[in-house]
């Protein structure tokens, strides 16, 4: 199992895949009855750690043979030659001017990070103004020195793109483009979404095959727990115009549990249950604290700048060490917080 790469899919994911099914069925509907294409294309926006990526990624496991997949990761130094060079790479020419997917297929192209292009001195970001031209009118023009000028036609696109909330600094883009995309709000996860997501990691790390129940039994705890830290890391540790990276997201909760996940699967799952073997640790339940413990200090107070933001930090895990393991186990403040 490949942490990185894992997608799970909650209620509200499932709902996003669903919306994007059926503008892709209304696009084939539409095709076939040579309508015009009206708001087929999607939008994402939501917050950082929001799984907007996710869910385009799980969505397009489930494409059809006839479908291709296209990722673009937009960024502040992306130039209009960079996205004409990537659509140019995935289609072939049929006549002249008209140029389709190869083998025939329909091309699914994935714009992440919409809105980070540059915005230049009048305002505009010619990036964005390139993908609204090909969008639009189903085509640009050639770059070649001998065609420089001449349109270019493109057929079987469909657009998915991402982006977060126009706040706190970030891009908007254009109403002009904004136009061409049925825009989705995708909410942050609720607790259970979250404790389902991560239970399921875990459960999957530590096997009943491989571990004692009382390992096992430790699952709901940490993930609790977490969800806790995190949620109070954020209400105490605001961002400031000085601190203004002070921002916890359910990506946090993902490097908390990556972590964890190395552990899990190093020298094929022995490591938790030979710490009988160290002098320091003889129950694998205090163990798994104490690695859930590193990596949340790993994970938050490599993010804090000065000494009182991180004694805050220190004080609120120990504070949930205890609410969480104390009584649930029977440890003593002593074995748990050393």
């Amino acid at each position: 199992m490949v942490f990185s790469q894992l997608l799970i899919p909650t209620t509200d994911s499932t709902r996003a895949e669903y919306i994007i099914e059926k503008l892709r069925t209304l696009d084939e509907m539409r095709s076939e009855a040579r309508k015009e294409v009206g708001l087929l294309n999607t939008l994402l926006i939501g917050g950082s750690g929001t799984a907007k990526t996710s869910i385009v990624l799980m969505n397009s496991t489930r494409l059809g043979a006839d479908f291709a997949f296209k990722r673009i990761n937009f960024s502040f130094y992306t130039l209009p030659h960079n996205f004409q060079e990537s659509i140019d790479s995935e289609v072939e020419k049929k006549n002249a001017k008209n140029f389709r997917p190869y083998g025939d297929k329909k091309l699914v192209v994935f714009l992440d990070d919409f809105s980070m292009p540059q915005i230049n001195e009048w305002g505009d970001q010619i990036t964005l103004e390139i993908t609204r031209q090909l969008i639009d009118f189903r085509g640009f023009y050639f770059l070649d020195k001998e065609e420089r000028g001449n349109p270019k036609s493109i057929a079987g696109l469909q657009f998915l793109a991402a982006m977060n909330h126009p706040t706190n600094g970030r891009n908007d883009v254009p109403n002009r483009i904004k136009r061409l995309f049925f825009s989705l709000n995708v909410p942050p996860p609720s607790d259970k979404a979250v404790e389902g997501i991560y239970g399921r990691i875990l459960n999957e790390l530590l096997p009943k095959k491989k571990y004692s129940e009382e390992v096992i039994g430790m699952v709901n705890p940490i993930v609790e727990a977490t969800i806790q830290l995190w949620m109070g890391a954020s209400s105490k540790l605001m961002p400031t115009p000085t601190k203004f990276h002070y921002v916890f997201t359910i990506r946090e909760l993902a490097r908390v549990f990556g972590g964890m996940a190395r552990v899990a699967q190093a020298s094929q799952y022995k490591v938790i249950m030979d710490c009988k073997n160290l002098k320091e640790v003889k129950d694998p339940k205090l163990f798994l604290i104490g690695l859930w413990r590193h990596e949340c200090q790993r994970t938050f107070v490599d993010k804090l700048i000065n000494n009182p933001d991180k004694k805050t930090f220190e004080d609120l895990l120990d504070k949930v060490t205890k609410e969480k393991f104390k009584d649930a186990f029977g440890f003593e403040d002593s074995e748990l917080l050393t």
